[in-house]
């Protein structure tokens, strides 16, 4: 079964379609891109969707449509999930009635999902393969977006999750306005953030954990960084064996940063060039909190599977229920 997973979120638009082997279990990926948008730029301060992130993000949704089109995945095999930008935002409806007519006769109808959702479907994209690879849970996931962040933590299903409304851009609009931040700047952001992490470690629960697992572009960018990559290399950074040191070591490097010295290095998006502080200041408490939690033993890596791996096997779920049409649309 061919299906396409869509993931829309503050800074970045991606897909991913693949291939359901029903006997095997497996997923098997077709094709997967991820664009910088930045479909949430300002909601932080309007509460609105700006008309050019709505123009770059339909043009990359029309884009999308056509890559979908030419895979041949069926009508009703689709899944657009947005989450935080367009979760605050109140002309949201202006960008769905854009996606819907990029899309036309795949019919797809985005869904704002709640960021308990979003959460349970980064979980279990990410921790797909884990075990065989050798890494123990229990599982903390974390998933650091533009608008937010999701921590989930369980081994084989969710115990606990919860998703908090700070991330790599709604950090960066709020604080970062110096280059490079002022400490005073670092420490505010900092507050910030210490703030969400005493709630997760109440709601959560950040202690008993054996592996942290971390997902999405500052994750991935800051673990290049640790490996010191020549080009942005998904295959070397997914899983990657890195010390808790060493990925807090990469995250001070980045934080402390110019922007021209940001974009010099060569595994850099140039659309995250801005925000990678934000987000590597949010990985380096997050992985500073559970280092004291949980001892010098902690592991921690990386993943390139994430909430689209999810997003996917949940439209294999949804076609195959037993009261699901052949070819309904979503």
């Amino acid at each position: 079964m061919r299906v396409a997973a869509i993931d829309c979120g503050t800074n970045s638009i991606r897909l991913l379609v693949a291939d359901h082997d029903a006997e095997a279990g497996t997923l098997t990926e077709v094709t997967r891109r991820a664009e910088v948008v930045r479909l949430g730029q300002g909601v932080e301060n309007t509460g609105r969707l700006g008309q050019e992130a709505l123009d770059r993000t339909l043009l990359m949704c029309r884009e999308y449509a056509e890559e979908c089109r030419h895979h041949g995945v069926p009508r009703g095999s689709v899944r657009f999930v947005a989450t935080s930008a367009t979760r605050d935002a109140s002309n949201a409806e202006e960008f769905f009635e854009g996606v819907r007519a990029a899309f036309g006769e795949l019919e797809v109808s985005p869904e704002v999902i709640s960021g308990d959702e979003e959460a349970t479907l980064g979980f279990a994209g990410a921790t797909r393969g884990l075990q065989e690879a050798g890494f123990d849970g229990p599982y903390l996931v974390v998933d650091i977006g533009g608008g937010s962040t999701e921590m989930v933590r369980g081994t084989h299903e969710v115990v606990a999750g919860r998703s908090f409304d700070i991330g790599s851009v709604r950090l960066t609009e709020r604080h970062h306005r110096t280059d490079p931040p002022t400490q005073e700047i670092i420490d505010a952001a900092r507050y910030d953030i210490a703030e969400v992490l005493d709630v997760a470690e109440a709601e959560v629960g950040l202690g008993g954990i054996k592996t942290v697992v971390g997902l999405a572009g500052s994750v991935t960018t800051v673990t290049a960084q640790a490996l010191g990559l020549n080009s942005y290399d998904r295959e070397a950074i997914h899983l990657a064996n890195v010390s808790v040191e060493q990925m807090m070591m990469a995250c001070e490097q980045l934080i402390l940063s110019t922007r021209a010295e940001r974009a010099q290095l060569p595994f850099m998006h140039p659309g995250r060039v801005d925000v990678i502080g934000g987000g590597a200041l949010i990985w380096y408490e997050i992985l500073d909190r559970a280092r004291g939690a949980n001892g010098p033993d902690l592991v921690v890596t990386s993943s390139e599977r994430d909430i689209l791996d999810g997003i996917a096997l949940s439209v294999v779920e949804r076609r195959t229920a037993p009261d699901e049409e052949p070819d309904q649309g979503e």
